[in-house]
């Protein structure tokens, strides 16, 4: 058990209880429990299998490889539509953990043979952006614009595309690009400083 979780752990508002019935379940499976990102994070040999999380309407165990876990059950949960490798095990109350005891220890064994095997995630998806319509008429209109863009990582690239494609409405994400077009011709992601 690591310090910084039980500080973390007895800090909370929410989902208290049932903290420490998944706590006890992943200890048990011989991962190492740590401090990361914020949340209770559980390895094996140095490779992330499993983290805590806490929602407001449920908590759970998130699988940094789910994708790849066979989820013979149907119960894991993809967090959202770009969400390529983890799945989430959701859980409502310490009753719920209980009942599904046998099937999130199951869940654990396969993820860590997968870590042990050194099985990697498939990212091609990431590759694969399609810019929203208002993106590529700012390209038309700006040539340079679209040359400082395509200049970016690929990661940078993907970060505006989700951030501009999110957007429900077309002025919304015309206005999304125009607020971010300064930053991108300066060559600077969305998180850079």
């Amino acid at each position: 058990m690591d310090p910084d979780v039980d500080k973390v752990f007895e800090a909370a508002t929410t989902w208290r209880a049932e903290r420490v019935a998944l706590r006890a379940i992943l200890l048990a499976s011989g991962l190492t429990e740590e401090l990361k990102w914020g949340k209770a994070c559980y390895s094996f040999n140095g490779g992330n299998v499993a983290m805590f999380y806490g929602l407001k309407a449920m908590c759970g165990i998130g699988f940094f490889k789910g994708s790849l876990l066979s989820d013979r059950e149907g119960i894991l949960i993809r967090q959202g539509k770009n969400s390529q490798a983890a799945r989430l095990m959701g859980f409502t109350s310490v009753q719920e953990i209980n009942a599904g005891e046998a099937n999130l220890r199951a869940y654990l064994a396969e993820a860590i043979e997968l870590e042990k095997a050194g099985r990697k995630v498939d990212f091609s998806q990431k590759d694969n952006l399609e810019f929203p319509d208002e993106l590529q008429s700012a390209f038309d209109a700006d040539p340079c614009f679209e040359a400082a863009f395509k200049a970016l990582t690929p990661g940078r690239q993907r970060g505006y595309v989700l951030h501009f494609d999110g957007a429900k409405q077309s002025k919304t994400r015309d206005g999304r690009i125009a607020k971010h077009k300064a930053r991108i011709l300066a060559g600077k992601g969305m998180q850079d400083r």
